[in-house]
């Protein structure tokens, strides 16, 4: 085992790699299962891991810009919504996901409000 010394948490240890913008974006990363330490899933972000461990992120990939428009995108498949064609309004509108959905589902325009 390494001295506690060579150990950093991982959520640190991702940000200072490059891996993640922030402390918290590094844990979203890894509460959502996206980063392995050595091979192994972990979902602790504070886990002391050695500086000299081997991270990889198995998905980075997300679908829209926020979190927002995998909301809509279960909303729309659930009750059989099909903006395609659609112009629409994404009301109280934060970071675009609604409207990134909405785009990539092929509404014609959606104007942020």
């Amino acid at each position: 085992m390494k001295p506690k010394a060579d150990r950093k948490r991982l959520d640190l240890l991702l940000v200072e790699r490059g891996c993640a913008e922030s402390p918290r974006k590094a844990m979203a990363m890894i509460l959502a299962g996206e980063v392995q330490v050595d091979g192994q899933p972990t979902e602790k972000a504070g886990m002391p891991v050695s500086q000299d461990a081997r991270i990889e992120i198995v998905s980075r990939r997300q679908k829209f810009v926020s979190r927002s428009g995998m909301k809509l995108e279960g909303a729309l498949e659930d009750f059989a919504i099909a903006p395609a064609g659609c112009v629409c309004l994404d009301v109280g509108s934060s970071n675009g996901g609604f409207t990134d959905c909405l785009l990539q589902r092929g509404a014609v325009r959606s104007t942020s409000w």
